[in-house]
């Protein structure tokens, strides 16, 4: 049995299936992570989602912010803009099943055997394993929720880019969301940036990427990620895999066998 990490398909649907069977990935006895963003960018993101859930039983998945985003434009409260290429998937007769799936996915994977936290965009400098933890129970359980897009339309908020034990509920879940789906940069004293996007060898201090800010509670656990296309040839610590390679942008998806660190790359088909 082998483990696959791979991060940021965006509906790149003939890229993903040339990936794996390059790397002769078995739905039988191997596992595939996926470090969310499944979805938007390229032309096939239902083609994605459906081949995902034929195989279910042999994948692990965090979700990104734009399958954040397809739940909550198959929701209404969210405006079907036309770069996510969502007509296909939001007329598709299935829809509503692959919707629930995607509900009840994760927003973090966490192997405490393995030393593994897997998780589309990042980890707060200020949380330790049990507030992760706390925080990602409480993302999933208001996705299952019947007022899930009473939820998503109350939870993406620039406004709250630091943390604080004693927020109420809603700011947490905030903070929480900008954390696991769209963090990149932070201030020294952990609090967020949530505009700048740019490769880190063009930002000078004060910003710092979220895994040069030391976390104590985490240090022992390999930290993978996507969401960053543009940290290509930044020099990243050896606890942190970020496996975003740009695919949907004409670059590659990349993929990562866990066991003997082997790396498998398909470019972008036009």
């Amino acid at each position: 049995m082998s483990n696959y990490f791979i991060s940021d398909i965006h509906g790149c649907y003939r890229e993903l299936r040339l990936i794996l069977k390059k790397s002769n990935f078995n739905i039988k006895t191997d596992y595939l992570w996926i470090a969310g963003d499944l979805v938007s960018r390229g032309l096939n993101s239902l083609k994605v989602i459906r081949y995902l859930y034929s195989i279910k039983d042999s994948i692990k998945i965090v979700l990104g912010n734009h399958d954040l985003n397809l739940i909550a434009v198959y929701s209404g409260i969210q405006e079907n803009k036309k770069e996510n290429y969502f007509d296909d998937f939001l007329s598709a007769k299935d829809s509503h099943q692959l919707i629930n799936w995607l509900r009840s996915q994760s927003i973090v994977q966490i192997n405490e055997k393995q030393k593994i936290i897997m998780v589309h965009a990042g980890i707060s400098p200020q949380w330790n394993l049990e507030i992760i933890k706390k925080c990602a129970l409480e993302i999933k359980e208001s996705l299952l929720s019947n007022d899930y897009p009473l939820f998503l339309k109350s939870v993406f908020n620039n406004k709250i880019n630091y943390w604080d034990s004693n927020f109420k509920k809603i700011d947490r879940l905030r903070y929480s969301i900008n954390v696991f789906t769209r963090m990149r940069y932070c201030y020294p004293n952990g609090n967020l940036n949530l505009i700048c996007k740019k490769s880190p060898s063009v930002i000078k201090y004060p910003l710092l990427p979220w895994f040069l800010i030391s976390n104590k509670f985490i240090e022992k656990y390999s930290i993978i990620f996507g969401h960053w296309s543009t940290l290509k040839n930044t020099n990243v610590p050896c606890q942190f895999f970020p496996l975003d390679k740009g695919c949907c942008w004409g670059g590659e998806l990349y993929m990562l066998r866990w066991e003997d660190k082997k790396c498998f790359y398909q470019s972008y088909q036009k």
